[in-house]
């Protein structure tokens, strides 16, 4: 069982370049920019900032299941990557946003428990972190105070939302493996 595979480092890469172009507009926004024009500066900063709250949530499970000894192989979940293209390209004000996932098959209630909320308490210790780093330090640049606002509004809303005990959200698995594992 390969710690990390050829493709899934490629399917990192991928979700994480679409998931820069996607934030580009929220990003350029917040950095005081008007129109729809791309650019590198823009493009960076929103996967520096948007990127790791997906990646590492997924790879969140992938190192719990298999730190448990189980078999986890991350996915791009293309049609997930592309609604939210879709929805890039025609300005919505909502983001629907589902990437990737992680497969783990054969895994006990309790372990896939801890798998299923491994995810969140990533984005859960991202948005604490930042908003601690926030309120106790102080930011010199714009930048980097846009940045980590931005990167607590984004965790702390992939928090919630993954919580939300609804199929196929990471909240139902998590209280359903609980359950399962209590009764």
């Amino acid at each position: 069982m390969a710690f990390i595979t050829l493709f899934e480092i490629s399917g990192i890469l991928i979700v994480t370049g679409v998931i820069g172009y996607i934030f580009s507009g929220y990003m350029q926004s917040a950095m005081g920019g008007f129109g729809s024009k791309l650019t590198w500066q823009t493009f960076k900063m929103s996967m520096i900032v948007a990127a790791p709250a997906i990646i590492l949530h997924e790879l969140g499970h992938k190192f719990v299941g298999l730190a448990l000894g189980l078999n986890a192989v991350f996915q791009v979940f293309w049609e997930g990557l592309g609604l939210a293209l879709i929805l890039r390209w025609i300005n919505s004000p909502i983001l629907l946003l589902a990437p990737a996932y992680v497969v783990v098959p054969n895994a006990l209630p309790i372990q896939s428990f801890l798998i299923a909320f491994s995810g969140p308490a990533m984005n859960f210790i991202l948005w604490i972190g930042s908003a601690y780093y926030l309120k106790h330090n102080r930011i010199s640049g714009k930048k980097k105070m846009i940045a980590f606002a931005m990167t607590k509004q984004i965790n702390k809303w992939l928090f919630i939302f993954n919580m939300i005990p609804i199929p196929p959200l990471d909240g139902f698995n998590v209280f359903s493996s609980l359950f399962r594992a209590i009764f």
